[in-house]
């Protein structure tokens, strides 16, 4: 018997700790597939901005990556998951210290969230903003915004998560908010942090008409937006499923007795399964509705804004993957799609130039995701992913506390970032270190802070002057009529960056920045003819000139 009891002991022990090798791997290999959105994010941005300004805009990309690596090292976990800590926020294990070496690869999965949160900003505020006030963003961002927002939903001991002790001992409404892979945590921060710099910074120069109408500002390349796109899609498949953070049933685990009587075990197996169709069904439901939509409005079958829509519904369905039937990922994905078209039709009119569209997508489609959480959640899902189960979706008879804890938690999360970020950026805007100068807007990005221009000089046509040797001779007086414009009402500017605009249909405006061409030195349709150019200021050569 005793020989049989040490077997016993010992199988035991050799089954938990292969369980946690198991997790361990699949947890860490789905970190790196949300570590490779930077290169997705990276080529969407790049092809969305014009050739003056790729560099640069791949350049914050790779830092957003590297600022939030040290910003989270240092202070951002210790502040979501450190111990100690309070319902507001953690406050040890800075700097990883005394945090156990089994424990890195959860470290490492959330850095890649907190680094993706950061990233969706460098879109709204492309083109125009500075590059060292963009990196001081990034730092605040990932090392303190988002890590308390973290904590209170994500941690053991956050006020708005499954397990946070207000007065009564018990979580909120005694349920906690449910987010299962960061519509809250991630994508309302991301989203209304890019909609906020994208405000206080101002538009961009030639964007919109001295009537508020949009004018288009094309990007470079279609065929970068796409491949961005798609490697997003991709990516997202360790955003979702890997947030169920295990692989493995443990057999610890205790039985939930539903409401029917019944009793399920938690289950990550089933809830990764689970997360990785429903994030599939979304995004494709929502890119065809997308296409759809704008195809009845505006007649064209716009790729920009079908990428986009795949995008919305990959958002949409982040907050409840692990919780939903395949019939209501689809639903979730066709209201993805509409909010996102008239969510971007709406900014437009507010006069808010985001170049990506980051807050229709990140922002108003992670609100709606959230709220979806509430009205689509399966109590047996729910069950499965480890989660309480005193109320869940309103649809299937689940009641409001689950949907309560969730406005409550958007409510509370955008008055947090808005509370943060406003004073943040309107300091930077005050002292005059938040946005590059008009000529530097003109001239771009690149060759006045990054050497030169991202592509060879025999591929984009003769090189354009730098600001420090330009001539404002040479310059195109439609361009010099836009720095004295710029100039004049810069400090008359509201948040919104001044009249409000009347848009083009998504579809329409998509397609005229297309059809303008991608135009090295193009700052607003339309291009004058090229015999109206100097000689440093050239048309590009037709290769490259057409988007499509």
């Amino acid at each position: 018997p005793g020989m049989a009891d040490d077997l016993s002991a010992a199988t035991v022990a050799q089954v938990a700790a292969n369980q946690h090798a198991l997790d361990t791997v699949f947890v860490q290999f789905s970190g790196y597939l949300v570590f490779f959105m930077q290169c997705g994010f990276a080529m969407l941005t790049a092809g969305s901005v014009r050739t003056k300004n790729v560099k640069n805009a791949l350049m914050k990309n790779v830092l957003d990556a590297a600022v939030g690596g040290v910003a989270y090292y240092v202070f951002g976990y210790a502040f979501a998951f450190g111990s100690p800590s309070n319902a507001f926020i953690g406050h040890g294990n800075f700097a990883l210290s005394e945090l156990p070496k089994s424990d890195y690869h959860f470290y490492f999965f959330q850095y890649t969230f907190g680094a993706t949160a950061t990233t969706i900003v460098s879109g709204s505020v492309a083109e125009r903003t500075s590059f060292y006030a963009y990196l001081s963003y990034a730092f605040l961002l990932t090392g303190f915004v988002y890590p308390v927002v973290a904590h209170w939903v994500w941690s053991d001991s956050g006020w708005l998560g499954q397990n946070g002790a207000l007065a009564d001992g018990l979580p909120l409404f005694g349920q906690g908010a449910i987010d299962f892979a960061g519509c809250i945590v991630v994508h309302i921060v991301g989203g209304f942090g890019g909609l906020i710099g994208a405000a206080v910074v101002g538009q961009r120069i030639g964007r919109f008409d001295g009537n508020g109408n949009v004018l288009p500002l094309p990007g470079h390349s279609a065929t970068l937006c796409a491949l961005g796109a798609l490697i997003l899609w991709f990516s997202w498949y360790g955003f979702n499923p890997g947030s169920a953070l295990a692989a493995v049933r443990s057999v610890a685990a205790d039985p939930v007795r539903l409401s029917s009587g019944a009793l399920v075990f938690p289950n990550p197996s089933v809830t990764l399964q689970v997360a990785a169709v429903a994030t599939t069904i979304s995004a494709s439901t929502a890119g065809l509705t997308t296409l759809v939509i704008v195809r009845s409005l505006d007649g064209v079958n716009d790729l920009l804004a079908t990428l986009n829509g795949i995008l919305a519904g990959l958002v949409s369905i982040t907050s409840c993957a692990g919780l939903v039937e395949p019939y209501s990922a689809m639903c979730i994905g066709i209201l993805g799609a509409a909010c996102y078209v008239f969510a971007a039709r709406i900014v437009l009119r507010l006069g808010v130039d985001d170049p990506l569209e980051a807050f229709p997508i990140h922002g108003c489609c992670g609100l709606l995701g959230a709220l979806c959480t509430g009205l689509f959640a399966r109590e047996e899902l729910q069950a499965i992913a480890g989660y309480n189960v005193r109320s869940w979706g309103a649809f299937y008879g689940g009641g409001g506390r689950l949907l309560g804890c969730n406005l409550i938690g958007i409510i509370t999360v955008i008055a947090w970032v808005c509370a943060i970020l406003v004073p943040f950026f309107a300091i930077l805007r005050h002292f005059k270190v938040l946005r590059i100068l008009p000529e530097e807007e003109i001239i771009g990005n690149d060759m006045e802070k990054h050497g030169g221009y991202a592509y060879p000089e025999d591929v984009v046509g003769e090189e354009m002057p730098n600001r420090k040797s330009m001539d404002p001779s040479s310059v195109h007086d439609a361009q010099l009529n836009k720095i004295d414009e710029f100039s004049d009402t810069e400090d008359d500017m509201s948040f919104g960056g001044g009249a409000a605009a009347a848009p083009l249909p998504n579809g329409a405006a998509h397609d005229a920045d297309m059809e303008k061409g991608m135009s090295l030195g193009n700052d607003g349709p339309p291009a004058p003819p090229a015999e109206e150019f100097t000689e440093g200021l050239v048309d590009p050569p037709d290769d490259i000139s057409d988007g499509r």
